[in-house]
């Protein structure tokens, strides 16, 4: 496969799961605020903008309509909803020969509604319902994408792509969460309540999930080790890890690439840090540490998958 081939389709990949992310996280954050007093809200928008690595707003009013307009539609913000989903289709659109019609027509689907969706629209309409509109296409383009792609080299860079951009948000997400959390001293209550656990859930859309195994006692504890270690649970970072390692195996075979074990071996690691986790160690020792050394192990993946098959040394191509 052509480096450029696999760069697109990883990230048309990436884009579109950070298109569903922050899609999930504006709707909680609306959903989740309704009826609530003033600081707490404007407490809980902090925590889900650091989650997207926004800068907050000065002073202590947040303006809610312009919040959610600048992540949805402003076109100079490079992680916009819209600009994430324009750039999906874009590499897609590059690569339109290797993945199925279906797979175009439904990325291409989602990229007119958000397009043609004006800004003012938003408040017009029901704004949950365009979120959920969102969510909808990434999960079904993800579903056809597995039914009609032969599941070979390109459908696991396309893998990768999804599951290192999952990993690295929910870890981040996580660690917005529970730094306000551990910070808290044994004198004072945390300053997250139920409906913030909750909600944390819901940005993952693990909260039935969650509930399937812990009931609906929402504990932080048992929130931490369901979205870190869980290994059933399709948003929890062990599982996306694992998806991680098994696409970067069967790249590695394919391609026989010098160096492909690199990005392998990184996968490896974090999946294996992951595997034999325990949650009460994590908590106890530096739990922001931790969530900062995924975020890295991400970010190492990525470097190795380019520099072993987007922008390798010509003169390693020529000696396999």
């Amino acid at each position: 496969m052509l480096s450029r081939v696999a760069d697109s389709l990883y990230w048309m990949s990436r884009y579109l799961e950070r298109a569903e992310h922050t899609a999930r996280l504006l709707s909680v954050g609306l959903t989740q605020t309704l009826g609530q007093e003033q600081e707490a809200v404007r407490q809980r928008w902090l925590r889900l903008l650091a989650a997207l690595h926004v800068t907050p707003p000065s002073g202590s009013d947040i303006d809610t309509t312009v919040l959610v307009q600048a992540q949805s539609f402003d076109t100079e913000n490079h992680d916009a909803l819209v600009n994430s989903i324009t750039q999906a289709r874009e590499n897609a659109r590059q690569v339109r020969e290797q993945i199925s019609t279906e797979m175009w027509e439904q990325l291409n689907r989602l990229y007119l509604q958000v397009r043609t969706h004006a800004s003012a629209q938003l408040w017009q309409d029901e704004p949950i319902e365009f979120f959920q509109s969102v969510k909808e296409g990434a999960h079904l383009f993800q579903g056809i994408t597995d039914a009609t792609m032969s599941h070979g080299e390109g459908w696991h860079f396309i893998q990768v792509g999804r599951f290192l951009e999952r990993a690295g948000a929910t870890a981040l997400l996580l660690d917005t969460h529970f730094q306000p959390h551990l910070a808290a001293t044994p004198e004072e209550p945390s300053p997250l309540d139920f409906n913030d656990w909750v909600a944390l859930l819901k940005c993952c859309t693990a909260f039935e999930a969650y509930c399937k195994v812990y009931t609906a006692d929402v504990q932080p504890t048992r929130v931490a080790e369901f979205l870190l270690l869980n290994g059933e649970s399709p948003r929890s970072v062990r599982f996306a890890a694992d998806r991680i390692q098994r696409s970067l195996q069967a790249i590695a075979q394919a391609t026989a690439s010098r160096g492909a074990g690199r990005a392998e071996r990184l996968a490896g690691r974090l999946r294996a840090a992951l595997d034999y986790g325990q949650v009460d160690e994590i908590l106890a020792d530096d739990m922001h540490g931790s969530l900062s050394a995924i975020r890295r192990s991400c970010d190492g993946i990525h470097t190795a998958i380019y520099q072993t098959y987007v922008v390798y040394p010509v003169e390693s191509a020529l000696n396999v």
